[in-house]
């Protein structure tokens, strides 16, 4: 069995796991709606906080009685979640070898480094496609059961195409820190961490625009929601940076993971 499929059957119980708790996320999160939509006594609660609160739970920019800015709340929650899916299997995918002391195994198939961390990478992506499109169907089937049977699939396609890149550049950034620490076994929690870090500044600038030259340092800032529940596209410089700055960490990956001193 070659590389990509091991990761493929290793990842498998993992991304199940992942899946069923997406879904009962969005499904928990979509039964919430009856009571902001129409004024309902959670439309009353949200109106009711302090613009402070309003802006670290992500409700400040969109009018929360509606489907589109309804699901905009829960994609806070659902972008997290992903993202931090994201980078500990990048992290663990390419360290769980040196973690778990089984190197040699690895090292004595007749494979070149590149082509060990090509497949552990494709492995990677198809998890993060798999888990980003069954959170998008579930996130489309419940926003239609609540929402009286209209869709808003466009949307949902803006806002999942903006999770992939997101979800992109974490894995690659725990692939990162996988091949490029001393200690493999940090690399997850150093990875997490570093999520957390930028997530929190997020937050940070949304209490101020003082500090919004910090979004700079979190993905969680570089797609407006705003603009995604007013159907607008996604801009493409900013596309294009997130891509790029994820192929750069690909890159990195390879040139240490190919230098690394790799302990049995």
């Amino acid at each position: 069995m070659n590389v990509f499929w091991q990761e493929i059957k290793a990842n498998t119980k993992a991304l199940i796991i992942w899946s069923i708790c997406m879904v009962l996320l969005v499904a928990s999160g979509m039964a919430k709606y009856t009571a902001y939509s129409a004024g309902g006594a959670g439309s009353e609660a949200i109106k009711s906080l302090p613009e402070s609160v309003r802006a670290l739970l992500g409700i400040n920019d969109f009018d929360v009685t509606m489907m589109a800015g309804f699901f905009a709340m829960l994609f806070l929650y659902i972008e997290l979640a992903l993202a931090i899916h994201a980078v500990l299997l990048g992290s663990g995918i390419i360290a769980k070898e040196e973690r778990d002391k089984t190197t040699e195994f690895l090292l004595v198939k007749p494979l070149s480094r590149a082509s060990i961390i090509t497949a552990k990478l494709c492995a990677a992506l198809v998890n993060i496609l798999i888990l980003n499109t069954i959170t998008f169907v579930a996130s489309d089937f419940f926003t239609k059961q609540f929402n009286d049977g209209k869709a808003i699939t466009s949307e949902l396609l803006t806002f999942f195409f903006s999770l992939l890149l997101v979800q992109l550049l974490f894995v690659t950034l725990g692939a990162f820190f996988a091949a490029t620490l001393h200690n493999p076994k940090s690399s997850g929690s150093l990875a997490v961490g570093v999520l957390l870090l930028s997530f929190f500044i997020g937050k940070i600038t949304d209490l101020t625009s003082n500090l919004d030259v910090l979004n700079v340092l979190s993905p969680f800032k570089y797609f407006d929601y705003a603009l995604m529940v007013q159907g607008d596209r996604l801009d493409v410089l900013t596309v294009a940076l997130t891509f790029a700055a994820s192929v750069l960490l690909t890159v990195g990956t390879y040139v240490f993971y190919r230098k690394r001193d790799m302990s049995v």
